[in-house]
């Protein structure tokens, strides 16, 4: 089923109405933590429970869509790959940070990230896996391929793309997300947001950006 729900989220998507689902998973969560049930969800959602496990199967179903639900509200603008230049990967890498600093911010995702982490310290673990593997190990399958395709045009150099991404990942979340865990109440405004991630793409390409200049055609 978890199969099934990830094809579901990875292919025409969800729905308008699983949409509203999802959301209100993720008020719960907010609101309950992990005492999230499907009975609360389908209340909530003004839906019956036969009908939430026909989608997704079970409580781990509805999880993992919830997370890749949240996940996907970080775009990876695509690049040309024959036309790249500085321009279009500077807008794909900024454009990528600060939804993901939305996301990460956000009191949904905060909600979300204290459950796996109590699950982590527990013997219930399958929350934290399914947040690694649907968030944070999802995003970088999809925006490693804009790193290649930056390295291929000469735009970038490093070694590995795993490596680059890591390295991407921590400029932009910085401390971020572990204070906003521990309850920190920091004022991430819109405009502070965007210039976090205008900072840690500038940041990145010193890092990484070729010294050399693209690769002529």
């Amino acid at each position: 089923m978890l199969q099934a729900v990830t094809e579901m989220m990875e292919g025409v998507g969800p729905t308008a109405r699983q949409q509203d689902v999802l959301d209100a998973v993720l008020r719960l969560l907010v609101e309950e933590g992990d005492r999230l049930t499907m009975t609360a969800v389908a209340r909530r959602a003004s839906c019956s429970k036969e009908t939430l496990y026909k989608w997704f199967g079970d409580r781990d179903g509805l999880l993992t869509a919830t997370v890749q639900w949240q996940a996907s509200k970080v775009r990876v603008q695509p690049v040309d790959r024959k036309g790249l230049d500085l321009v279009s990967l500077t807008s794909s890498l900024e454009r990528f940070a600060s939804d993901w600093l939305r996301v990460i911010s956000s009191d949904t995702s905060i909600a979300l990230n204290r459950v796996a982490v109590v699950h982590a310290g527990s013997d219930k673990r399958d929350l934290g896996a399914i947040v690694l593997e649907r968030g944070r190990f999802a995003l970088g399958r999809r925006l490693k391929p804009v790193l290649d395709a930056g390295r291929e045009a000469g735009l970038l150099e490093f070694d590995d793309a795993e490596t680059a991404f890591r390295t991407f990942f921590g400029l932009v979340a910085r401390d971020v997300q572990i204070r906003l865990l521990l309850g920190d109440r920091l004022e991430l405004t819109e405009a502070g947001i965007d210039g976090d991630a205008v900072r840690a793409t500038q940041q990145f390409l010193a890092l990484h950006g070729a010294k050399t200049g693209p690769k002529a055609p």
